[in-house]
C-alpha cells in the first residue's frame, strides 16, 4: 500500500444536487517522493471520484497532521474538520500549551466547544468562574462565553477540542 502525504489542498464550497459539497483540488506526494494530483468532492458520506462514488472512512492521525497557532495563542494540530474529511458540522483538535502559558482570553459568537484534558494541569477561566482542570476533565464551553485556559504544571498541557460548528478563526473574538 502507498502512503500519500497532503501537500497542498483548497477548496470549493457549493451544492451537487441537493447536497451541500466541497471541491477538493489536492495534490499528494506518494511515498516514492512521486506526486499525483486529485479533484474529489464530498457530499454527505460519499466521496466522489472521477465519477464514481466510494465509501469514505476518516482516519486521520496525529502525526500526519501540520501544527499551526489559532487566534487565542494555542498550538493546535486539526485532526478532523470540514478542512480534511467529510466532518462538516463540527471539528477535533488536539491543543497544547507549554509551562506558565495562558490562551488570550477570547469567546466565539457562533461556536461551543468542549475541552478534554488529556495530560497536564491547568486553571480554567470561564466567564467569572475559575477552577482548576486536570486529565480526565471535560469542560463545557457554550457560545458567546469568555474564557482562557493557562498551564499551571510543570509539564506540556495537551487537550482535545471540539468545535460545533467547526472551528475558523473569524468566530475568535480576543478580549482583554
Amino acid at each position: 500500500m502507498r502512503r500519500e502525504r497532503l501537500v497542498f489542498a483548497s477548496k470549493i464550497s457549493g451544492v451537487v444536487g441537493r447536497q451541500p459539497s466541497v471541491i477538493l483540488s489536492a495534490v499528494y506526494k506518494l511515498s516514492r517522493g512521486t506526486f499525483k494530483a486529485a479533484m474529489v468532492y464530498c457530499s454527505s458520506h460519499v466521496v466522489h471520484r472521477n465519477g464514481m462514488e466510494i465509501e469514505n472512512m476518516d482516519v486521520i492521525n496525529q502525526e500526519d497532521t501540520v501544527p499551526f497557532t489559532t487566534a487565542d495563542g494555542s498550538t493546535i494540530r486539526e485532526l478532523l474538520a470540514h478542512r480534511n474529511s467529510s466532518i462538516r458540522q463540527q471539528s477535533l483538535a488536539e491543543a497544547r500549551l507549554a509551562p506558565g502559558v495562558a490562551t488570550t482570553p477570547h469567546h466565539h459568537a457562533v461556536t461551543e466547544e468542549i475541552y478534554y484534558i488529556l495530560v497536564g494541569e491547568a486553571e480554567m477561566s470561564l466567564g467569572d468562574e475559575t477552577r482548576d482542570v486536570r486529565p480526565g476533565d471535560a469542560i463545557a464551553i457554550p457560545p458567546g462565553q469568555r474564557h482562557t485556559i493557562k498551564n499551571t504544571g510543570a509539564e506540556e498541557l495537551v487537550f482535545l477540542c471540539t468545535c460545533a460548528p467547526g472551528y475558523e478563526h473569524t468566530d475568535t473574538f480576543l478580549e482583554n
